[in-house]
């Protein structure tokens, strides 16, 4: 019989007795809008994700949200995985943001694959790494990219295939860092140039091409 392990594309590389262990463990369905762990909680388990979308977030003193990184199938979650290890507590705040199929890893069974199984280490540093890098592009971006650029490239990221964005003005501020009243103005500018429309409870795309460009001033 085939189980979540070896359906998982991601663990490919896990040798065979890792995958049994990690085998052994049931996966768990957790609702839209579960918050997972909040700033100070002790790490319980090591996530695996075999579906859906986890938003990691750290709000500052003046009440302001940051996305830090976003967690999907494969990649793991930077706080976790120190908590996990180090036994650091959370110091930002995790909710679901659809419907997740996951995997608890128990810390016990986490710190022996760990030390016995060297191509499970792996996985747990590269996907880190990987996190890291997250981390830096979002400092990049709220340092010394424009907000307009910021924007731009939030829309296309969360665009669906026929162009909109299930957001609110809020949820895009805190995903680019910044107040809703200035993505509300930005977002204005770029009604009125056609770029985009606001409908009820979404923004639509109209001017992908421009929107791309405005995206592409951001990476470069």
């Amino acid at each position: 019989m085939v189980g979540w392990a070896d359906q998982a594309g991601f663990l490919a590389g896990i040798d065979a007795d890792a995958r049994q262990a990690l085998q052994a463990l049931t996966p768990v369905h957790v609702p839209h809008r579960t918050t997972l762990f909040r700033p100070g909680d002790a790490a319980q388990s090591f996530v695996i994700l075999l579906s859906g979308r986890i938003g990691v977030y750290l709000t500052g003193r003046n009440g302001r949200e940051l996305l830090l990184y976003s967690v999907t199938p494969g990649e793991t979650c930077v706080q976790t995985t120190l908590g996990v290890l180090g036994g650091a507590p959370y110091s930002g705040e995790a909710v679901a943001e659809s419907d997740l199929v996951a995997v608890m890893v128990p810390p016990a069974v986490f710190e022996r694959l760990m030390a016995d199984s060297v191509a499970f280490r792996n996985f747990v540093f590269r996907a880190f790494a990987d996190r890291l890098g997250d981390l830096m592009f979002v400092l990049e971006q709220v340092a010394f990219v424009k907000v307009e650029q910021r924007l731009a490239h939030a829309l296309l990221e969360r665009a669906d295939e026929e162009g909109h964005v299930a957001l609110t003005h809020h949820d895009l501020a805190v995903i680019i860092g910044t107040a809703r009243e200035v993505v509300s103005r930005r977002l204005e500018a770029l009604v009125s140039k056609g770029v985009v429309a606001n409908e009820r409870g979404q923004i639509r795309i109209i001017a992908r091409g421009e929107l791309a460009r405005m995206a592409r001033a951001a990476d470069g």
